[in-house]
């Protein structure tokens, strides 16, 4: 389906979300038609934030608003439809945007794969009506179904489209870029070399499919990493639950939209001030793994925040020289340090994806961990 018109059909004059793959047609057409306006789009830091942030349109203007995710972000969405939104509560009505990972019958990643077995039923269960659309839903199913919906909205409740692989496409074609020059797989390298034997544990995308590529070309073992693949934004949070039981140096290697979306993690790191964490935030200003779409932190001090929520040991660097003196001084040092690393959009078009599977990488590491004090 044609995305302009399927946001004709649904109406709305504002859009917030979390961006998805599968979704990438409909935030292309919105970034080409708003770019990042608080009138009409804002790309928001996790799936709860655009919730909130769309009950708050709602109750400003009396119209309704579109809420777009991945399923991965149903989790998210919980707590505020359940007590914000819901019919027996403030009964703001909204309309949520779902690209469908995982979907039964059709192959994906791990963290997808029971994801998408329970997206429906997430969504039944919070009593939001769901409708289903693939290549061959045609314009006037859509039509029909947002007629439904609009009995439904009126009522306070909450409804979703929920989308296939491929079911929303456009001609509009966004264009994602920053100044910056480091690449983030050499950037990785650097810090496997810094690292050495040291455990690493990674965020989502595509850094965890980089490290254990580059693993893979320097022939060198999986069992020091632990490749976050799903749960974003909470790679810092299971590196300190690691750090507080282990002497060892550990390494994290976050991104900035992972770091965005459960940013309270940081303020428990720094309060709790293991001395032997480096956490690495590669920052290029985007959710680049799901297409390119910008995040907040290009505008943002992460240097700043880390240190008021405790870090003791705060930088930035935008180049290698500087980069690799901060990884040496990170670990020769006996505390918490926190590295941002200014990094530019892309990767590599063969980049591939690890050929072991979850519950592997995991045994592999617990032994790991258990030779090391």
């Amino acid at each position: 389906m044609d995305v302009k018109k399927f946001l004709d059909t649904i109406g709305s004059e504002f859009y917030t979300g979390v961006p998805d793959s599968q979704l990438k047609p409909l935030i292309n057409y919105l970034i080409c038609t708003y770019g990042i306006d608080p009138k009409h789009h804002i790309i928001a830091a996790n799936e709860g934030n655009c919730t909130a942030l769309a009950a708050g349109y709602y109750l400003a203007t009396g119209k309704i608003p579109v809420v777009y995710m991945q399923n991965s972000g149903e989790g998210n969405i919980i707590n505020p439809v359940a007590s914000l939104l819901n019919d027996k509560v403030y009964a703001i009505p909204t309309v949520f945007v779902i690209g469908w990972r995982g979907e039964p019958g059709l192959h994906d990643e791990p963290q997808h794969v029971y994801q998408g077995e329970v997206t429906m039923t997430l969504l039944e269960d919070m009593g939001i009506k769901a409708f289903a659309i693939g290549k061959d839903t045609t314009d006037e199913e859509v039509e029909k179904v947002m007629e439904d919906y609009r009995k439904v909205l009126e009522k306070g409740k909450d409804v979703a489209f929920v989308v296939r692989k491929g079911a929303l496409s456009t001609d509009v074609d966004a264009k994602y870029e920053n100044s910056n020059k480091m690449i983030r797989e050499d950037i990785i390298k650097h810090i496997i070399e810094a690292s050495g034997e040291d455990p690493i544990i990674s965020t989502t995308g595509k850094a965890s499919r980089e490290l254990f590529e580059i693993r893979e070309a320097n022939q060198q073992s999986h069992k020091h990493d632990f490749l976050t693949v799903g749960s974003m934004g909470h790679a810092s949070s299971i590196a300190l639950g690691v750090s507080l039981n282990k002497e060892s140096k550990v390494w994290c290697i976050d991104g900035d939209g992972a770091v965005l979306m459960h940013m309270g993690a940081m303020a428990v790191i720094g309060v709790n001030k293991p001395d032997n964490l480096v956490h690495i935030v590669i920052n290029n200003g985007a959710h680049e793994t799901v297409g390119g779409m910008p995040t907040v932190a290009s505008q943002i001090d992460f240097v700043e925040i880390s240190r008021a929520c405790g870090y003791p040991n705060a930088v930035c660097v935008d180049n290698f020289e500087d980069l690799d003196k901060e990884l040496n001084n990170a670990k020769e040092r006996h505390e918490l340090s926190f590295i941002e690393v200014k990094c530019s959009i892309g990767s590599r078009d063969d980049l591939g994806r690890p050929t072991t599977t979850a519950l592997e990488n995991k045994l592999n590491f617990m032994e790991y961990l258990n030779t090391i004090e």
